[in-house]
């Protein structure tokens, strides 16, 4: 019987990928794991959306392309009708035309379906936990993507940027980067929880949902520029 705590609550997770047999090994991974729970499965984009609506889960572990409605369609779907759920993506393409969509429309991290078991588990809890992850390399190829839709690095930086202190702006380039708050606290000599106050203010300051959206907005602004 439930005690009733949140705090023994597993994670809810909701799988979205148009493979059974790819589903069937997400299952075996994570079904190991006693603070995550699988909810329903789902083979299309658009069951993936009516599942979100209904069962509410904390996580959709959601393939990139699939049919009657692709992942970053699906995506945006969730994140504009306001629901309590976050959405992590995964595919066999490191990178590809949709990865910038996905994240723009509000995905909280992106993976590669070959990450190592332990880095995926990881991955879904931090995106419970309000973070956003984003593989190393799939961060690399997505700012060398943005090099050449840069805006001139002389350019005035947009306003939005001017409403971050020195100490925020400075986070920021280190979100941008691909550094957790433990590294960025490590850099800038300063408790992890300093850190997570400042990107706090940051995304709030910036109206941005999360950290992956900071990322983008730091390399569209030309703040940080790719091989820097």
């Amino acid at each position: 019987m439930s005690d009733g705590t949140a705090a023994a609550r597993p994670v809810r997770i909701l799988l979205a990928d148009d493979q059974p047999l790819l589903r069937t090994g997400f299952r075996m991974v994570l079904g190991t794991e006693e603070d995550l729970d699988i909810v329903a499965e789902a083979g299309d984009g658009q069951e993936a959306v009516e599942l979100s609506r209904r069962l509410l889960p904390d996580v959709v572990l959601m393939d990139i392309r699939m049919p009657r409605m692709d992942g970053v369609a699906a995506t945006r779907a969730i994140v504009d009708a306001r629901l309590p759920v976050r959405v992590l993506i995964l595919t066999t393409f490191d990178l590809d035309e949709y990865v910038v969509g996905a994240l723009r429309a509000g995905a909280s991290g992106f993976l590669a379906k070959d990450v190592p078991a332990e880095d995926l588990v990881t991955a879904i809890r931090t995106v419970a936990a309000g973070e956003a992850v984003v593989a190393p390399r799939i961060l690399k190829r997505l700012l060398d993507r943005f090099a050449d839709v840069l805006p001139d690095p002389a350019a005035t930086p947009p306003k939005a940027l001017n409403s971050l202190t020195e100490r925020e702006r400075e986070v920021l380039v280190q979100v941008a980067r691909g550094l957790s708050n433990a590294e960025i606290a490590r850099a800038l000599s300063v408790s992890e929880t300093t850190i997570k106050t400042h990107v706090g203010h940051v995304l709030t300051k910036l109206g941005l949902r999360d950290r992956v959206q900071a990322v983008v907005l730091a390399y569209e602004t030309g703040l940080v520029r790719p091989r820097q």
